[in-house]
């Protein structure tokens, strides 16, 4: 095990760097003085998981990674990238990687076991559905539309806000007594999409509709918006009730608390990302 301040002076390779959580890893990471290299498709280089040519360089001089494997860890093929991802980084001389999981996801599973196998200090960070999926993702333009449609029934989800992962994430990143631990996130309490919703019109003052609609329909709507149809499919699996459960990954990580969605909702409302 690498000690305490290994990565202190090494780069960071965070790729998804401009997605939701890996935007906020790197931002905390350069906020301590540390050396960030970002990976992604509008990078300088670019970054692709398709594109095996564009790893290698990004790789030079790393010492940790951040794997925020796009567009999810469930994807067929994730798992194998993954693998060859982190392979290459330990040839190249890294120490430490920390992947972003999926929290109930079957599929996940392979991901994090290729990355176990790479001969890396390794930490898993999974999380199932995020706060910012609201205001930063597939579920903002329907928000602004004033009517959200999900197959999601009566499920209720422990939603994460991205802020704790990626604390946890560059907790592990920065610190040896993360390596080899399994942190499984959730917010500090259970919502239906339906609560999620009425979170989001308490804090705007809009009168925004949730609207649940069949499998075959939510299909539909991805099609439409040019979204890949396995979508549904993990709608399908991850709401079932396996992650109707809170755990204390946040607590465990962090010694605090996690953000409650009140909170996301009151402090994104303020930003007027909500405001039709």
């Amino acid at each position: 095990m690498t000690n305490t301040n290994a990565s202190e002076t090494s780069t960071t390779l965070v790729t998804g760097g401009t997605g939701k959580t890996g935007r906020r890893v790197a931002e905390r990471l350069e906020a301590r003085g540390l050396p960030v290299r970002i990976g992604s498709r509008s990078g300088t280089p670019p970054f692709s998981w398709d594109d095996e040519s564009t790893w290698e360089q990004l790789l030079e001089g790393v010492g940790s990674v951040y794997i925020s494997y796009q567009p999810d860890l469930a994807f067929p093929g994730a798992a194998e990238s993954v693998g060859r991802l982190s392979k290459l980084a330990a040839d190249k001389g890294a120490e430490r990687l920390v992947i972003l999981s999926g929290r109930g996801e079957e599929g996940a599973l392979a991901g994090e076991r290729a990355a176990q196998e790479a001969g890396l200090d390794w930490t898993v960070v999974r999380c199932s559905w995020f706060n910012q999926n609201f205001n930063e993702s597939f579920f903002l333009e329907p928000v602004l539309g004033g009517e959200l449609a999900l197959p999601t029934g009566d499920a209720v989800e422990p939603f994460v806000d991205a802020d704790d992962i990626a604390d946890v994430a560059v907790a592990a990143l920065t610190d040896s007594r993360h390596a080899g631990k399994v942190y499984e996130l959730t917010g500090p309490r259970l919502l239906s999409f339906d609560d999620a919703v009425a979170e989001i019109n308490r804090a705007t003052g809009r009168d925004i509709r949730y609207v649940r609609v069949s499998d075959e329909e939510f299909r539909g709507i991805l099609k439409e918006n040019d979204l890949p149809s396995e979508i549904a499919d993990l709608f399908g699996m991850v709401l079932d009730g396996r992650n109707a459960h809170l755990m204390d990954g946040v607590q465990q990580a962090l010694g605090r608390e996690p953000k409650d969605f009140s909170s996301f909702a009151r402090e994104a409302a303020a930003t007027g990302v909500w405001n039709p």
